[in-house]
């Protein structure tokens, strides 16, 4: 896609990032429900952005499930739902879901997004908390998605690549 753009942009027709006209759709960082991330789930957020954040760079995907520093399932082609019902039918319950930005992510294509059906599937899977990159990840149906994680008890966090150091 970049090298499409690239020929676009040698016409003089600019692609830009989806982002520049939906910021309020970015992810802030902090915690948004009611519900924060245990210690235990903090350590696999940690451990589980790694891994993700290696995924991307080798191109392959944008999330990982983790429980107890295990990687259960990693976002390949079938994408981030199907990897948290993989992850989540392993898990059994208490499944931490990562999703990042690859290292190198051009935002005119292919930004990480979460939402309600998001949650829906963690729901279903007993999943326990959802971290994301703020600043990098779309949120929609912010209100109905966070609604149906306090009713769930799923933690959802933004953390900054800066504040995972």
């Amino acid at each position: 896609l970049r090298a499409v753009a690239d020929e676009l942009a040698g016409e003089g027709i600019e692609i830009v990032s989806s982002t520049a006209y939906l910021p309020e759709l970015l992810v802030e960082e902090g915690c948004f429900t009611k519900r924060k991330p245990g210690k235990e789930e903090m350590e696999d957020i940690l451990f589980g952005w790694k891994v993700a954040k290696e995924l991307g760079r080798l191109d392959i995907g944008q999330s990982v499930v983790v429980r107890q520093k295990t990687v259960l399932a990693v976002e390949a082609i079938d994408g981030t739902d199907a990897t948290i019902r993989r992850g989540g039918r392993i898990a059994k319950e208490k499944a931490v879901v990562v999703k990042v930005s690859k290292p190198n992510q051009d935002l005119r294509f292919d930004v990480p997004s979460i939402g309600l059906e998001t949650i829906e599937i963690m729901g279903e899977v007993k999943a326990a908390a959802l971290a994301v990159e703020a600043g990098r990840t779309l949120i929609f149906d912010r209100e109905k998605m966070l609604q149906k994680a306090n009713e769930k008890k799923i933690a959802v966090i933004a953390l900054s690549a800066e504040s995972i150091k």
